[in-house]
């Protein structure tokens, strides 16, 4: 256990791995990641978006390990068994082992999540040996139940919650990489200001301590910058939307297995696209023949969803294009609509331990006039949101209509389109 290793890292410098973190390294769920870009298309629009999974990776448990250096300096581990320390350290380079190629386009394509693929790859060779040559009981479940917030360990929040180390460091990596301003984090005042706070009796939760909400602060508003401006960039969504389209037709045709695409790397499924994807999209978005805007309106401007249909029935959404698409005058494919969706983007749920001591809860709806930005995320959330649509071709038709689409039921949707009703007014 006294061994280790050092990886140098353009955004941490030095990374120090301990023996197990390095033996993990070398297997080949997390060799796969070396292969998987962390930010899918947006290399289309940002050529230095090249970084892998990998690297983010590293980053999350390097940040891990100073947030626990941090805790246990000021005594506040002792009540934590050593088990959930190595546990938190080794989720954080495990948390992405089940992530699809091209970011969460296959996410938005209806496939499974990733953190449920993950999770099921830790009871598998090779990772369930060498987790188990740790000495720690139970390891693999224990770093699962990390991985999906399910772990009532007091430092679970350092995995999955407002806090995780995940965010600081894809914010922070993305935004150089990327060459923007945007993703400023305050990390070390961050990581400073880490603290453990007992909720309820002998109920322990990561929080921070009232020194740290600027720096709180600093990483909801880079969050909310990204998305804006790198995230959900108009080319980086026309070519996600492409991607998931061809994906799922070739799913269909039975040339890709659904099974496989967990396993692919970006180039791998690449070149296995390019041979058999009938809609040509993935040839067009290799060589960046992206569709163009035809209708970009902010979501301030489009009605309240009363069913989030866009994003859970796959299925529709596409029948829902095609239709729009005959009614412009272009083919099934031609066309397609874009309202991405991350509804917890700026939630923020954690305790607060004030200079004098008392506790507090910082939510949605902030704290006493002190923490402000809660207060004004709905509207930054829907600043960052548009409604888009992509076509293949021109059109001449207006399509603004197609806003009302979105305030739409699926049941009403369904109707419209078995009674052939136009979806343009």
């Amino acid at each position: 256990m006294g061994d280790f290793e050092v990886i140098r890292d353009p955004l941490w410098d030095n990374i120090r791995l301990d023996g197990p973190a390095a033996a993990l390294l070398d297997t080949a769920p997390m060799q796969r990641l070396r292969y998987v870009r962390q930010l899918g298309h947006a290399f289309l629009v940002y050529p230095g978006a090249t970084h892998t999974r990998f690297e983010h990776a590293l980053g999350a448990y390097h940040l891990t390990r100073r947030a626990l250096a941090a805790l246990e300096e000021r005594g506040e581990l002792t009540l934590v068994p050593e088990e959930d320390c190595v546990a938190a350290r080794l989720a954080a380079l495990l948390h992405d082992i089940g992530h699809y190629p091209f970011s969460h386009a296959l996410e938005e394509a209806g496939f499974p999540h990733h953190e449920k693929l993950g999770v099921a790859r830790l009871g598998r060779e090779p990772l369930v040996s060498e987790l188990g040559r740790v000495g720690v009981p139970r390891l693999g479940e224990r770093i699962g139940q990390f991985i999906t917030g399910q772990s009532r360990s007091p430092l679970r929040g350092l995995i999955s919650g407002s806090l995780d180390l995940d965010k600081i460091d894809y914010l922070s990596r993305d935004a150089r990489m990327c060459g923007v301003p945007y993703g400023a984090v305050d990390v070390d005042r961050l990581l400073a200001s880490l603290t453990l706070i007992e909720v309820a009796p002998g109920i322990w939760e990561l929080g921070v301590q009232e020194k740290g909400i600027s720096a709180l602060e600093s990483l909801l508003f880079s969050k909310y910058q990204m998305y804006r401006n790198v995230y959900w960039h108009h080319a980086v969504r026309s070519a996600t939307c492409m991607f998931k389209r061809a994906v799922r037709a070739t799913v269909a045709t039975g040339a890709l297995s659904a099974d496989s695409l967990a396993d692919a790397t970006d180039d791998a499924l690449t070149e296995r696209l390019s041979a058999a994807d009938p809609t040509h999209l993935a040839r067009a978005v290799h060589g960046r023949r992206l569709f163009k805007r035809a209708l970009d309106l902010p979501a301030s401007e489009i009605p309240a969803e009363r069913e989030p249909w866009t994003r859970t029935r796959v299925d529709l959404l596409e029948t829902v294009e095609d239709r729009l698409a005959e009614e412009c005058g272009l083919s099934a494919g031609e066309l397609l609509l874009d309202l991405p969706s991350n509804p917890s983007m700026l939630a923020v749920d954690l305790p607060l331990r004030t200079r004098t001591g008392t506790i507090e809860r910082l939510t949605g709806q902030g704290r006493a006039g002190q923490f402000g930005l809660p207060h004004v995320a709905e509207e930054l959330y829907q600043s960052a949101r548009r409604l888009r649509i992509f076509t293949a071709r021109p059109v001449t038709l207006d399509l603004t209509s197609a806003r009302e689409l979105i305030g739409c039921t699926a049941l009403e949707l369904d109707a419209r389109l078995r009674e052939g009703k136009k979806l343009l007014s």
